[in-house]
């Protein structure tokens, strides 16, 4: 194994890695406020630079993490923008970005957090679980679509299943 990383480069990558998803998701919860999205991952990314040892999760617990910082953040900035008197002005003050519920954001978080481990399975494995899980096929259909006997689709299932749940355990998202 190399060198560890320096903090600067550290901070590079995550923001080269997770930056987009960060903002896209920031973006969502901020109501479409790319101003107060972009203040959002900023405080992001400073909250990592001082915790250093999420990066030491793997890809998918590191942006778990991330993202269930950008959630917290972005309610904290909403939390501090209600608590302030209403500002006096133009229409576009007196507009009120309401937060998507919490039911809302964790399944995104959930959603990104799986795509992420998803990525991390054998090709064989991802596409098995895409089309009985995601796709909702049965085990006749997905081996039909996969060209592949429907025995080798529960096998490849089943050690799918077992690969994903291994990943999420490392990366510290899962018990």
């Amino acid at each position: 194994m190399g060198a560890p990383e320096r903090p600067e480069d550290r901070l590079r990558r995550i923001y080269a890695e997770h930056g987009a998803a960060l903002l896209a998701f920031a973006t969502r919860v901020c109501g479409g406020d790319r101003q107060r999205a972009e203040d959002v991952v900023q405080e992001v990314l400073v909250r990592a630079w001082r915790h250093p040892e999420v990066s030491e999760s793997g890809p998918g617990g590191e942006r778990a993490w991330l993202l269930t910082v950008t959630r917290n953040a972005a309610i904290d900035v909403f939390r501090a923008q209600r608590s302030r008197p209403q500002e006096v002005g133009g229409a576009a003050l007196e507009a009120v970005v309401a937060i998507p519920g919490d039911d809302e954001l964790d399944r995104a978080v959930e959603a990104w957090t799986i795509a992420a481990a998803l990525e991390a399975l054998p090709p064989h494995h991802r596409d098995v679980l895409v089309e009985t899980f995601f796709k909702g096929r049965s085990v006749a259909e997905a081996a039909v679509v996969l060209g592949i006997p429907a025995g080798t689709v529960k096998s490849r299932a089943f050690h799918a299943l077992r690969s994903l749940r291994k990943i999420l355990v490392e990366g510290g998202v899962h018990s």
